[in-house]
């Protein structure tokens, strides 16, 4: 290959070619390892998303709960992708979250449009060594 007939544009797509083989990034997170959390949800007595009812009052309990989370900027990413689970009018929450600030403010939403603190259960985890 003659070397005069790299153009700028060759030189560019390699250089990307090239930097995404390179190694990760400094800071780069570690793949979670959720192996304890998915033998936990095997146990038939946990709620899992798929038992979420399909009744009205159930799925429309659980869309303002989500819509009340999604909505609450302050929160992080992990908060927005908790699971929350009806049946029956009781929610369960489960999922990593950043701190313990966000585990309140979530089960104070989950509390507010339910109506009773003992229909919210609370299966949320602090991930530790997270940044809030």
């Amino acid at each position: 290959m003659n070397l005069s007939n790299i153009t700028k544009t060759s030189v560019i797509t390699l250089g990307i070619l090239l930097g995404s083989f390179g190694a990760a990034p400094a800071g780069a997170q570690t793949k979670q390892d959720n192996t304890g959390v998915n033998k936990r949800d095997r146990n038939p007595q946990e709620a899992t998303a798929d038992q979420q009812k399909a009744n009205v009052s159930d799925r429309d309990l659980s869309a303002k709960i989500r819509k009340s989370i999604v909505g609450d900027k302050s929160l992080s990413t992990y908060a927005h992708n908790v699971k929350v689970i009806s049946q029956n009018g009781t929610v369960t929450l489960k999922g990593p979250v950043r701190s313990e600030e966000e585990v309140k403010s979530i089960v104070s939403k989950a509390t507010d449009i339910t109506g009773d603190a003992a229909r919210v259960v609370n299966e949320l985890s602090v991930e530790p060594g997270k940044k809030p």
